[in-house]
């Protein structure tokens, strides 16, 4: 059974009558959506809300390609409940203000959600569960972001996990996650018109979409926000893909990976649905499945790991999980920080991370933590100088899994990759892209280069029309990194 924190007591007599809203955040679909869920079963009218909060104190402003996803979503979300004969009503303001208001307006019994796990997003949700106690209105959450929640899974000491293994495995102990539940198979949709409370918006109010200049083009053409795009993703990747995960998965040139990150992030898809349907079809596809299966799985579960480690150190966009990297003597260099976020460090394998990047909103999970470990470790920039420009122009970016992945590359967080580690970007190219495909693809410069050195292209000639010098020698920055780190151990 979903769990569900109440806060206030059993149905009054006649409140059935009055409807429940269903708030939704970061989980904009009606499949497996256990607060609306809830709410059909509660046998109230729904009332469905959106609450654009740009002013509850902490709460981080979603980047550019992350806005972007956003407005897709709520529009796909409004259309699918128009289809049912509801709708989806935006408004604009500080939840914890918005939603008592919303209440009055609509003379609600009860608000469900499903909860968030950052602490300025407990802290708004934690306003907002007060202000309807005064109310004496039932205010009801749910988990319908993960498999498992952080507090579910513990140490046997009791406390929090810092490795991942462990983490994972004690994941596994605690039980196969909720199958998913459908789309519920009756919704009854409040009629009446708000009574005095906060006016919606229009979508387009909330000036989500780039307009002047309009930059999202790439992003339209690579993808379609929403459920049902989320669902045909996850049947094309389990489909077409799954049976040969785990060998091909880190080859960028080939179309082997879930895809399924901006969903995730959204909430258009569940990782509980996300869990299941990968399972059903490995059943299914006989000797080998269950090795790309765990593969699959256990990048959810490093999802997970973000999230636990974001519950229990919630300022871990800006401060160093492992404090003695507060003494790590980055450098500030703005010209090699702009043309690592432009492409152009002379590395064809980062250059065609960073404009795959930029023009749809995503990159490939092997060359991020290329590209990441060229911009912290060759660059010696700050990373967090990477999470806030990956924060502002990925469509997944999401704070548990941005600052997590990129104190992990660092080696300044939890279970992190080991100092010395140092992806060499000339290797890692020709490991897997070994024809040069995705490079040709995203550095166009490079097209006619032959593949034994397109990776190394300065061994092709002086005169490659375009294409920039290396910004720095591979072996020399990884001497100047090695220094700086040996200092710290």
């Amino acid at each position: 059974m979903v769990e569900a924190r109440t806060m206030t007591g059993n149905m009054q007599p006649g409140d059935e009558a009055r409807p429940v809203i269903v708030w939704f955040r970061d989980d904009l679909r009606l499949s497996d959506n256990p607060a609306l869920r809830a709410a059909a079963q509660s046998g109230r009218p729904i009332v469905c809300v959106f609450i654009h909060d740009e002013e509850s104190e902490g709460l981080r402003p979603v980047g550019g390609a992350a806005r972007w996803w956003l407005h897709g979503s709520l529009q796909k979300l409004d259309a699918t409940l128009g289809d049912r004969g509801g709708r989806l009503s935006i408004y604009a303001g500080a939840a914890a203000t918005v939603v008592p208001r919303l209440v009055e307006g609509f003379h609600a019994g009860a608000v469900f959600w499903n909860r968030r796990y950052g602490a300025a997003e407990r802290k708004v949700d934690e306003a907002v569960k007060t202000a309807l106690k005064a109310q004496q209105i039932e205010a009801s959450s749910f988990n319908g972001h993960l498999l498992y929640e952080p507090w579910s899974i513990r140490t046997k000491a009791g406390g929090p996990f810092r490795v991942f293994s462990a983490f994972w495995r004690a994941a596994h102990d605690a039980g196969e996650p909720e199958p998913p539940a459908p789309v519920p198979s009756k919704l009854r949709f409040f009629k009446e018109p708000d009574m005095g409370g906060p006016r919606p918006v229009a979508l387009a109010d909330l000036a989500l979409e780039p307009s002047a200049p309009d930059w999202a083009g790439g992003m339209r053409s690579a993808w379609q926000p929403g459920e049902a795009g989320a669902q045909a993703q996850l049947e094309r990747f389990a489909d077409e893909h799954l049976a040969n995960y785990a060998d091909c998965r880190d080859y960028p040139g080939r179309s082997s990976t879930s895809r399924l990150s901006p969903y995730l992030r959204f909430g258009n898809i569940s990782p509980r649905q996300a869990w299941h349907v990968a399972n059903a079809a490995a059943g299914a596809g006989g000797h080998g499945a269950s090795r790309n299966l765990e593969k699959f799985q256990f990048e959810l579960g490093w999802r997970e790991f973000s999230y636990h480690l974001l519950y229990y150190n919630s300022d871990m966009a800006v401060r160093n999980l492992q404090p003695k990297f507060d003494a790590m003597p980055w450098r500030d260099d703005t010209n090699a920080l702009k043309a690592w976020q432009q492409g152009r460090t002379g590395y064809p394998i980062v250059d065609a991370g960073m404009r795959e990047l930029w023009d749809t909103g995503w990159m490939h999970n092997r060359v991020r933590m290329v590209v990441a470990s060229f911009l912290v470790k060759h660059l010696l920039i700050d990373w967090r100088q990477g999470e806030m420009w990956f924060w502002d122009t990925l469509v997944d970016a999401d704070s548990a899994n941005n600052p997590a992945n990129w104190q992990w590359v660092a080696g300044s967080g939890a279970d992190a990759a080991p100092y010395f580690r140092i992806f060499n970007p000339v290797l890692q190219g020709e490991k897997f892209d070994p024809q040069g495909n995705y490079v040709r693809r995203w550095v166009p410069e490079l097209a006619d280069i032959p593949p034994s050195v397109i990776h190394r292209p300065w061994e092709a000639g002086p005169d490659i029309a375009g294409y920039p010098v290396r910004i720095v020698e591979h072996g020399e920055a990884r001497r100047r990194a090695l220094e700086a780190y040996g200092d710290l151990a």
